[in-house]
């Protein structure tokens, strides 16, 4: 008690001392010339690699040369949760089937519908399981510069090999600034481009990916513009895989694609990998063809969805807005698989048509 004492006895006792403003030094400021500030030129650093950990990351060679990626199908249980189980048979089906690769949390994946500690978790957790056998690239691409940056960092924390890079959607951007957000994640690691004009609302041109391949780090793009577009790049010595299934084959064997980022790999692996392995083959590819013209005839993931619920692989459960196809598509569906053959896609169940009954619809999850 005797030290608070003393020590309000101070508080009392001081006086508090403010600098008295100096009229002349007033007066020089209100007749100063008024000057913009100058941005503040912010380093671009990120998470340090340190000498061990570099060793054991995969090198951009080792992306460059994957032939068959797949976009993967994230599963939910009832409640709106991963279905983790089911995620890791999907995965070991695209391994036994010969697929080289898959993108967590994709488009096909839904990463638009998860929180960044779900997505980050999911790629975690399959390079964990799978790491050693299939080459995992995590989509950690965003609109915001900031967060993907973020996650990107995360990704390569938790082991991914490579990461895939949309460019910012909606609010879209200047070339100089798309330029600027690739450059910001590039150093982390391998990186894929991903250009589809259809979901973004603004196409990546070449001269963007042309002045961004200077980074060691560029494995490739991802294109969805179509053909030609391909072949600008390879013809120039860019990889690039196909991000249309309907025209992978030809853009491997005609146009120069290293092989292609798929969503119907995700149902028939093995077919996929004969048509991108084994030279070319167009009685194989119209074969598969109503596959995949069903698959997108509504956005994507909502064929691919219906479709594996129907296969007995997954749980029927839709995180809203996806909703399942109609009745008359889902019986087109069924003799599509006939009409193919049940043994060459995933899962051994008989292929169903499911009621309307059958479906979940998760709002909150």
């Amino acid at each position: 008690m005797a030290m608070l004492k003393n020590y309000g006895a101070c508080l009392k006792d001081s006086t508090l001392q403010f600098p008295r403003p100096n009229c002349g030094d007033i007066n020089k400021r209100r007749n100063a010339k008024w000057k913009s500030a100058q941005a503040a030129v912010i380093p671009n650093f990120h998470l340090p690699m340190r000498s061990f950990e570099v060793k054991n990351r995969t090198s951009v060679d080792d992306i460059k040369s994957l032939r068959l990626i797949t976009a993967i199908k994230t599963p939910y249980l009832p409640d709106g949760r991963f279905d983790l189980e089911a995620y890791d048979a999907l995965v070991n089906m695209q391994i036994v089937d010969g697929a080289e690769g898959v993108i967590v949390g994709g488009t096909t994946g839904e990463g638009q519908l998860m929180s960044w500690d779900e997505h980050i978790m999911l790629i975690g957790h399959t390079v964990n399981c799978f790491g050693g056998s299939i080459k995992v690239i995590g989509n950690t691409g965003s609109n915001s510069t900031w967060e993907a940056i973020h996650a990107t960092e995360q990704g390569f924390a938790v082991g991914m090999h490579a990461a895939l890079h949309i460019n910012p959607y909606y609010g879209k951007t200047s070339l100089e600034g798309l330029v600027a957000h690739f450059e910001s994640v590039l150093p982390m690691g391998p990186t894929i481009i991903y250009n589809v004009p259809s979901r973004t609302g603004q196409d990546i041109p070449p001269g963007v990916i042309h002045t961004v391949a200077q980074s060691a780090n560029l494995a490739g793009v991802k294109e969805c513009v179509g053909n030609d577009r391909i072949k600008q790049y390879t013809d120039n010595r860019i990889v690039a895989w196909s991000g249309n299934d309907d025209e992978c084959h030809n853009a491997r064997w005609d146009y120069g694609a290293t092989g292609v980022i798929s969503v119907t790999s995700n149902l028939i692996p093995g077919l996929m990998r004969q048509l991108l392995f084994k030279g070319k083959n167009p009685s194989l590819n119209a074969k598969i063809m109503p596959l995949v013209n069903w698959l997108f005839e509504e956005p994507n993931p909502i064929g691919l969805n219906t479709a594996l619920a129907q296969l007995g692989v997954v749980r029927p459960v839709f995180r809203l807005p996806y909703v399942p196809l109609p009745l008359a598509k889902r019986v087109e569906f069924v003799n599509i698989v006939k009409e193919i053959g049940r043994e060459n896609f995933v899962g051994e169940k008989d292929v169903k048509v499911l009621d309307d009954d059958d479906f979940i619809l998760v709002g909150r999850y």
